[in-house]
């Protein structure tokens, strides 16, 4: 850099070459010229505590110096750096890169600048480079020791067994006390001793680089990750703390986050003297515009921290970086401050376009070598922008907002918010948008239109998609640790992944904790990068057939955790479930769990030795998985106590339920949770469901190989174990699926007193046009053992079904009457004091209506008379005086905190009722048995239909539901895609798709691709998603299911 003293980098210490390219300048440009003049030296302190003297010329601006640090540490992400000092005013400032650095630091021989992390991006998946990476988890070890980062004793525990494994490399106990001894990396360290060595030693076999990463991706999660609080007071002097984030302005009361202001709700940045002013975007709702206004210490303080939103502001939101402001001719109102320096696109495709050469580095404090390999040809990019972004930008520019970076700020600064996009959407590189003709819904909540808008919004940028790779590590046994993602395992080593130095690409043992989808972009990739990586795989079907076992384990767990972490947490919030309740569904739940994260850990281990990617030099005969199986499923019979009590569990809930408003409540807020991606009480038959998919994989199994084998035996006696198992627990699951059923539609039926009774039975539900005064009208009819129900969709915040009427069936006849009325696919029902007549949307929905019916009808000419009424004329109303008056008391106190949750999001609005309404189709409980034992779950690519790019995912097939995930370390979908009326087809030739293993989905304009990874994941995914694409036929529900009396 000119005169800048020359001394020895990271990089040149190993004989690296140096690096051409500067990290705050575009691709091709050349360093400004240095100015002429007297030099003077500048102590930098770097992220890892040692100082280096800088000297540079007085006139130079600040950009000079960063530039120097950068060329230094042979660093290509600068720009998310910055340098920070204090002022003569002992304020501490960020280097301003315009201004001349004398005018700044007035005395440089007395103050240390600081290289610090100046913007945290949403996702470190988005820092392409392992150095970059390397530094951000040195500013994270700094912050939890200089108490920034505040976070929870297990959340600091494992970050710190992160920055342990990282240091001194794989868990010895001796080696751990004594480094932490020596290294205080938390206040109250010592506390947390046993904690942390406990998590090191689920990382063995973690590079430096693999857990720089896990560290970052635990730390983003936390609340104050990258949070620098600034004091300040709101208008009634209430003390608080503002800071500023890739999202927008925070407001924290102490440590606790209590308001967020996202850039889209921003108009304008200003401040006065002392006083920070937001002003908001009008509300839709409202004519005016809102304008908040905080106190600060001083406006220096103000100013400094109005500084640091412009930047951030421009950093994350703009395309480019803002041109100056004109100079005016006569005098000037405001800052002429401004952004300086690439805005984080900028630098997404600087390194996207490769125009840099990967170099070695040097860990300071580790004592594990790291090597950043020494490509010869330029990276692959891991990022890609959307053609749609740049357009976004443009069209969401709200009435009356100005061109960013123009604008005049009077008396004191302001900035303009670029964009009204949505507040959650992250600007910036991801995965190609479908097209505009794709966003318009069918009308189903969270139908593929929804589900576009819902991944765009939610998601992180991301990596190119890679064949999944079976994973090679352990699971921790805490279930209430899984928000941090600790030691999931099943993702691909990052890109620039390290290697040890004895360790050949082949024998690479994968990154233990890698996100799939935060390592994968939707962007193309090479064909033979594709086939390189498939043919590592091992090729036997049982290989791919022991790798279902791990991927449906993962989810299995995850929806334990639903119980035994989530649920059990809300619960024990509020006292409104009572001891009894939680001593039946809890400890019968916890055993579960705990014994499926050891049976999850030993098959993923088998999985590795059968790769040969873990313990290479012990291969042994591990190519099987049958051993492994027979003897958890052995151990699972002491078990079998507990699965026998989850059905007294589910009748004990929903008892509860009935009886206490209280639990009503909580029970419904809960299912309105994220996390909770099914009905409650859907999760208490997981167990049950589970040992059906035992059984079929174990069926599987012993029908591919041959007797001979060394693993057919241990399959052979698997099977027998957990047949046993199913049979003695079968038809406790057939009665209970249907008790599940009836009073899921509980919730979806307004006017229906006593739906849930002995002897009832759901058979099908679904939408059909009844014939009316008014012509065809669109109803909603359910289809009982005794009695049809049709309904019409209320209008209320609820979004349930009004009951008009019932059609008992006891004594009904049914006929065909297309020619009579003129209607195609017509149908007459007589009942003994009501006939109505309705219309199927096809043909073949009203041959399943038929035989449903008429099924229906032959059970009730068999049962002793007529069924009770057991629906009220109206919503409920005919109750006693003192029933209604209890009643009405309870149901007051409900509605006080039903209101305003009702408002930001209404209830029961996904369910599938509602998707047979919008997609105009039925379903029948032979369906849902059906779905139950085809759920699955897995790595695969998607593709839209317009799209370049293949995205990776975690998706779980389950409830007639697609359910998308970045990973399956998730622990809510991002969004989901319902089946029901999706045709399912293998691409044409016209498609130009060329790819190995891809399905298609396909409903009116939506159009999905999916691709996997093998032969087997293929058909596997097309037998299940076809089970829901197209209804089973009543021989297969007689074939399964014998006769229960319910």
């Amino acid at each position: 850099m000119g005169e800048i003293e020359q001394r020895p980098t990271p990089g040149s210490r190993l004989g690296a070459p140096e690096n051409s390219g500067i990290s705050t300048l575009e691709h091709g440009q050349k360093p400004p010229p240095t100015p002429s003049g007297k030099l003077m030296s500048i102590k930098i302190q770097m992220l890892d505590d040692t100082q280096e003297a800088f000297e540079v010329p007085q006139r130079a601006p600040g950009k000079v110096l960063l530039d120097a640090v950068c060329n230094h540490l042979n660093l290509v992400e600068g720009d998310y750096f910055g340098l920070e000092f204090p002022d003569h005013k002992k304020i501490t400032v960020w280097l301003d890169l315009l201004k001349p650095i004398v005018k700044q630091i007035r005395r440089p021989k007395h103050v240390v600048v600081k290289f610090v992390v100046k913007f945290f991006p949403p996702d470190h998946t988005q820092l392409q480079e392992e150095l970059t990476r390397y530094l951000f988890a040195l500013q994270v070890k700094q912050d939890l020791a200089q108490g920034r980062l505040t976070c929870n004793d297990t959340s600091a525990a494992l970050l710190i067994s992160h920055i342990v494994q990282s240091e001194i490399g794989d868990f010895d106990e001796a080696s751990d006390r004594e480094h932490l001894a020596k290294n205080k990396y938390i206040p109250q360290q010592d506390a947390l001793e046993d904690k942390i060595v406990e998590f090191h030693h689920n990382h063995i076999g973690q590079t430096p680089a693999e857990s720089d990463f896990q560290l970052l991706e635990i730390a983003r999660r936390l609340e104050m990750y990258g949070i620098r609080l600034h004091p300040a007071k709101d208008r009634e002097g209430t003390k608080i703390n503002l800071a500023v984030a890739n999202t927008g302005i925070l407001v924290f009361q102490g440590f606790t986050k209590i308001n967020a202001f996202n850039w889209a709700k921003v108009r304008k940045l200003s401040f006065k003297r002392k006083r920070f002013l937001i002003k908001l975007r009008p509300d839709v709702n409202s004519s005016y515009q809102d304008t908040l206004e905080f106190l600060m210490a001083s406006r220096d303080f103000c100013k400094s921290f109005w500084k640091i939103c412009v930047e951030h502001h421009a950093f994350f939101r703009l395309f480019e970086e803002p041109k100056p402001k004109p100079k005016p001719v006569l005098f000037s109102r405001g800052s002429s401050f401004r952004f300086s320096g690439r805005t984080q696109k900028q630098v997404l495709d600087y390194v996207k376009e490769g125009g840099h050469k990967k170099v070695q580095f040097e860990r300071k404090h580790s004592k594990i070598h790291s090597i950043r390999s020494l490509a010869t040809q330029p990276a692959e990019p891991n990022s890609e922008v959307p053609k749609q972004a740049q357009q976004s930008v443009s069209l969401t520019l709200g009435e009356g907002s100005e061109p960013p970076g123009g604008q005049s700020c009077p008396q004191g600064g302001d900035v303009t918010a670029a964009s009204a996009e949505d507040a959650e959407r992250q600007r910036g590189p991801g995965p190609s948008r479908s097209p505009a003709g794709s966003a318009r819904g069918d009308g189903a909540s969270g139908a593929a239109a929804e589900e576009d808008e819902e991944l765009i919004k939610d998601r992180p940028q991301q990596s190119r998609p890679r064949p999944p790779q079976p994973s090679t590590g352990s699971l921790t046994g805490s279930p209430h640790l899984s928000e941090l993602s600790i030691n999931s395992q099943g993702g691909t080593a990052p890109t620039n992944a390290i290697l040890s130095p004895n360790l050949s690409p082949d024998t690479k043992q994968a990154s233990p904790l890698v996100s799939p989808l935060l390592n994968d972009q939707a962007g193309p990739r090479a064909e033979d990068e594709d086939d390189g990586r498939r043919k590592r795989f091992p090729t036997d079907k049982a290989y791919f057939i022991a790798k279902e076992v791990s991927t449906t384990e993962r989810t299995y767990l995850k929806d334990l955790e639903v119980i035994t972490s989530w649920f059990q947490s809300t619960v024990s919030k509020e006292d409104s479930m009572p001891e009894t309740l939680k001593s039946l569904i809890f400890p019968n739940f916890e055993p579960l769990h705990k014994f499926h994260t050891n049976f999850l850990k030993e098959i993923e281990q088998r999985l590795a030795l059968w790769e040969g990617r873990s313990n290479a030099h012990i291969r042994g005969d591990y190519q099987r998985i049958g051993d492994v199986m027979l003897k958890n499923f052995q151990g699972m019979k002491q078990l079998a106590a507990h699965l026998w009590k989850h059905s007294e569990a589910l009748e004990a809930l929903e008892t509860g339920i009935r009886g206490s408003r209280r639990l009503e409540g909580l029970c419904r807020d809960f299912e309105l949770q994220k996390v909770c991606y099914l009905p409650l009480n859907t999760f208490l038959l997981r167990p049950l469901h589970r040992l059906m998919h035992y059984k079929q994989v174990l069926e599987r199994l012993c029908k591919h190989y041959p007797p001979s084998h060394t693993d057919f035996r241990d399959c052979r006696a698997a099977l027998a174990e957990i047949t046993e198992m199913v049979a003695q627990l079968h038809g406790t699951m057939i009665k209970m699926e249907n008790f599940q059923k009836l009073h899921e539609l509980k919730k979806d039926l307004i006017g229906v007193d006593n739906l849930v009774i002995p002897g009832r039975e759901f058979i099908r539900l679904g939408s059909l046009s009844k014939l009316s005064g008014k012509g065809l009208q669109q109803r909603m009819f359910f289809l009982f053992n005794d009695v049809l129900l049709y309904t019409s969709r209320g209008l209320t915040a609820s979004n349930q079904f009004k009951v008009h009427g019932q059609l008992p069936l006891y004594g009904m006849t049914m006929e065909e009457s297309e020619e009579e009325w003129g209607i195609p696919h017509c149908l007459t029902l007589r009942g003994q004091r009501q006939s109505i007549v309705v219309a199927a949307s096809s043909r073949p929905e009203m041959d399943k209506w038929v035989e449903d019916i008429q099924m229906a009808i032959d059970l009730a000419e068999k049962s002793s008379g007529p069924a009770p009424e057991f629906l009220a004329s109206s919503p409920p109303d005919n109750k006693s005086p003192e029933e209604a008056a209890g009643d009405q008391e309870s149901e007051d106190d409900l509605s006080a905190s039903r209101t305003s949750l009702e408002r930001q999001a209404p209830h029961r609005g996904n369910t599938m009722v509602h998707v047979c309404w919008h997609r105009n189709t039925s379903v029948s409980m032979v369906d849902f048995s059906v779905a139950v034992e085809n759920q699955l779950s897995g790595n695969l690519l998607r593709k839209f239909k317009n799209s370049n790019g293949w995205q990776k995912l975690w998706v779980v097939f389950t409830n007639f539901c697609l359910f998308f995930y970045k990973s399956h370390q998730d622990n809510h979908p991002l969004a989901s895609l319902p089946l029901l009326g999706y045709s399912l087809t293998i691409p044409s030739e016209a498609e130009d798709i060329h790819k190995d293993y891809v399905f298609k989905l396909h409903f009116k304009s939506h159009v999905y691709y999916f691709r996997a990874e093998s032969e087997y994941t293929f058909e596997r995914w097309m037998e299940v998603i076809r089970s829901a694409t197209s209804s089973a036929s009543r021989a297969h529900a007689l074939s399964h299911k014998e006769s229960h009396v319910y």
